[in-house]
């Protein structure tokens, strides 16, 4: 280990030059030398930070990265943030129309609204101009479009308060109760819904200020909840995300390249109809899914694989192969009994004990600190699309509800239900076959 080299101190109101180095370091000899002088650098204090940052800064223009340069489409047959990839920053914020607030309000604040997202979309800033933040809060100034995405729905108590009732869609229905919910109403519900997600925190944070501001008047927050994912590039290969249990989660989702995909997935044209305007839309379930972390983790690893059914390193199934490989659900070992036990999460979830049911899960992480009992407020901000969700969502959950393994490691502490309408054409606004029909 060096030791730290003691200096002199300077005489009164003298300076201190840094110590510049050898002439041309390079990046990669400075940032080595720092884990093994690394004390010596905190003894050189402001001036030898302020070297080290002019050393290692280059103030020439360089081309952003595949995460910052990724631009997702705001216009399109469906809403950005369904089928885009996991993101590793997400918001979602549940309003509520104030008082005296009706469709006339709906109409102009939807207006708003798009024409706010197709500009952060596009990486451009909010009102302002490509040189200058504007009216912007110019807290996404610096960065590029981050595959930024932002999805729009509507809940039940939306018609009502836009005497649009006659084209509440049936599948709007409130959810049936289950035996793990503990919600909260003041966390649950709303008359609208925005997801936001992005490959980067600054740029997710800022859209969801300009949704904020640019609602002002007409709406009013609800409920909002702050979740994260993994970063793209943050593994050597790209694989399915883990969950804060340490599992990989979503191998069994519906791939866009199935040929259902589309009529599991998306409301189908149904002319005449009170869901004709959502043709191309999708039905949103939105659960907090508290998960009991100090209990999970006294599990070995080889009981949390039981209780899951799948392998905790790399997702295979317990009947064997890789993680894409198909669960063998009648495989038993040498003592007779089921490799993937009776109960495990991954065969009561499994499409083939649910009649083909099907959601495409598209969740966030959170952490909300610790509760007052000293346990960790995380868990799982649960997403999940579907073209019905009482072909989808609730016939599984209704499955996990009778006997799911992982039950009693996790709680339902909000819920939620919306409907999401298809994407916005070119001079269009989103929801605009509703509001308009």
């Amino acid at each position: 280990m060096s030791k730290t080299r003691k200096q002199d101190p300077a005489p009164t109101g003298a300076t201190v030059p840094p110590d510049p180095g050898p002439a041309g370091v390079s990046r990669r000899r400075l940032l080595g030398g720092v884990g093994a002088a690394g004390a010596t650098g905190l003894v050189l204090g402001a001036g030898g930070g302020a070297a080290g940052y002019a050393a290692t800064r280059s103030d020439a223009p360089t081309a952003l990265t595949a995460v910052g340069s990724t631009e997702a489409m705001f216009h399109g047959k469906h809403q950005p943030g369904i089928t885009t990839p996991l993101q590793a920053r997400g918001h979602l914020v549940a309003f509520d129309l104030v008082a005296g607030a009706g469709r006339k309000e709906a109409v102009a604040l939807m207006r708003r609204w798009s024409a706010l997202v197709r500009e952060l979309m596009a990486g451009r800033p909010a009102g302002g101009s490509a040189d200058g933040p504007g009216h912007d809060t110019g807290i996404a100034l610096d960065a590029g479009p981050s595959s930024l995405t932002v999805t729009f729905g509507f809940g039940r108590t939306f018609f009502a308060r836009t005497g649009l009732t006659s084209r509440l869609p049936a599948a709007l229905d409130p959810l049936p109760p289950f035996s793990s919910d503990q919600l909260d109403a003041k966390r649950s519900d709303g008359d609208l819904w925005v997801q936001i997600g992005a490959d980067d925190a600054l740029v997710a944070f800022h859209a969801l200020r300009a949704v904020q501001k640019e609602s002002a008047g007409t709406v009013k927050v609800r409920w909002q909840m702050n979740g994260f994912n993994r970063t793209p590039g943050a593994t050597a290969r790209p694989m399915t995300a883990r969950n804060l249990m340490g599992q990989i989660d979503g191998t069994g989702n519906p791939k866009p390249a199935d040929e259902d995909f589309d009529r599991r997935i998306f409301v189908p044209a149904s002319p005449g109809t009170p869901q004709e305007w959502l043709e191309g839309g999708s039905y949103a379930v939105v659960r907090r899914i508290r998960m009991l972390l100090d209990d999970w983790e006294k599990l070995p690893v080889d009981r949390q694989e039981q209780v899951i059914g799948r392998r905790k390193a790399d997702g295979a199934p317990l009947s064997g192969g890789s993680e894409t490989t198909a669960m063998d659900l009648d495989k038993a070992g040498p003592d007779g009994r089921l490799v993937i036990p009776d109960n495990a999460h991954a065969r009561i979830s499994s499409p083939e004990k649910n009649g083909g049911a099907a959601m495409l899960r598209r969740p966030f992480s959170y952490h909300d600190g610790i509760s007052e009992d000293g346990t960790p407020d995380a868990g799982l901000l649960f997403v999940c699309w579907q073209a019905d969700p009482f072909q989808g969502f609730v016939p599984v959950q209704r499955k996990l509800d009778r006997g799911d393994a992982l039950s009693p490691f996790i709680r339902h502490e909000a819920s939620g239900l919306f409907a999401v309408p298809g994407g916005a054409a070119e001079g269009e606004y989103v929801g605009q076959r509703l509001l308009e029909s």
